[in-house]
């Protein structure tokens, strides 16, 4: 792959490919019906992203409540991956029971689990050796999954020590408002301690919010460091890869993913749809996948996004968007439709 297609995450010398591996979609379908569960087909699908030079993945310890990073830690084993030549990212936040595979995100894990979960000094340092335990190795970029009601000063010392303490390189947020993360970064500046990266956030053609704070304060402020976007779903949980009227994915009709199968929000849901469609045309006259397009689009904004794959064609695909460059009249028609929408943080 081109050097084109790599670059630096943030203001850091940590090189990265421009599309990052998602690795939710890896584990057991005792937590989510969609997850790929064979093994086999996991590595197989892993080793072509490395092959194809998508040597960035993004996993959670919450992901299947652990086993995503084993099959990450797994997949480096098996190849006997260089650890210089790729770089992994996990997160921190949610409950997570590697005993009860099952166990899934909600009001009633956080009450019974307490201080497994959080961003509590206990739980952050606890939660970073654990991953580290499951990866078998040191973590690249340990980001936090969410924020909570802790206070800002123990959050960004926890972090700083984690980094200190050789389990993370570098740290990043994840979907939280501009000013709570401006308000992180500023702590972490005023006392000489590791700053973010990197912002993991929801964006996409159908989503946009985020230009109005979050990615112009990322891409744009001189102050406290410019700090890389790495936007999960690009595709917005498959709308915009498939024709509005095609069928839904295992993973649009499943239990915690029903909206994905359709649109995410009423609000202008009309323009949603005609998004998705101006999508689906230049994409044919291009001559190309509806998921180029949209990946595509991401990268026009400097964002570096994170995609999941469940087959070596889909990686095939997507390595596909690089050599697509929109031009700025495309560009226009596929935003021009845009309402704006409710936050997701």
């Amino acid at each position: 792959m081109s050097v084109e297609n790599y670059t630096t995450l943030g203001e850091s010398g940590l090189s990265i490919s421009k599309i990052i591996v998602g690795c939710m979609s890896f584990g057991s379908s005792q937590w989510m019906d969609w997850i790929i569960e064979d093994e086999d087909k996991v590595m197989e699908i892993l080793y072509k992203c490395y092959q194809s030079g998508l040597t960035t993945f993004d996993t959670a310890d919450v992901y299947s409540n652990g086993l995503s990073e084993k099959l990450l830690g797994k997949f480096i084993k098996k190849y006997n991956i260089p650890r210089g030549e790729i770089v992994i990212l996990t997160k921190c936040f949610f409950p997570t029971d590697p005993q009860n595979l099952s166990l899934k995100v909600g009001p009633t894990t956080r009450t019974f689990h307490l201080n497994n979960g959080g961003l509590s000094r206990k739980h952050i340092i606890q939660a970073a050796r654990d991953s580290v335990e499951r990866l078998g190795t040191y973590i690249d970029v340990l980001q936090i999954h969410r924020i909570d009601k802790t206070p800002k000063r123990e959050i960004m010392k926890a972090l700083n020590d984690v980094v200190d303490e050789g389990l993370a390189r570098y740290i990043g947020g994840s979907a939280m408002k501009a000013f709570e993360f401006v308000e992180l970064q500023a702590l972490a500046e005023s006392n000489g301690w590791h700053k973010f990266i990197s912002m993991q956030n929801y964006y996409n053609l159908l989503y946009r919010e985020q230009e109005r704070e979050m990615i112009p304060f990322c891409q744009d402020n001189t102050t406290l460091g410019k700090v890389a976007c790495i936007p999960y779903s690009p595709l917005a949980r498959g709308l915009l890869g498939k024709p509005v009227k095609s069928e839904t994915s295992t993973r649009s009709r499943s239990d915690g993913h029903k909206k994905a199968g359709q649109l995410y929000f009423t609000e202008g849901e009309g323009a949603d749809i005609e998004i998705i469609n101006r999508v689906e045309e230049i994409a044919r006259k291009r001559g190309v996948s509806m998921a180029n397009v949209s990946i595509a689009w991401v990268l026009s904004k400097g964002c570096f996004p994170i995609i999941g794959f469940n087959s070596v064609e889909r990686v095939e695909d997507a390595v596909n968007s690089f050599s697509l460059e929109l031009t700025k009249d495309e560009i226009e028609y596929l935003e021009k439709p845009y309402v704006p929408k409710p936050s997701v943080t």
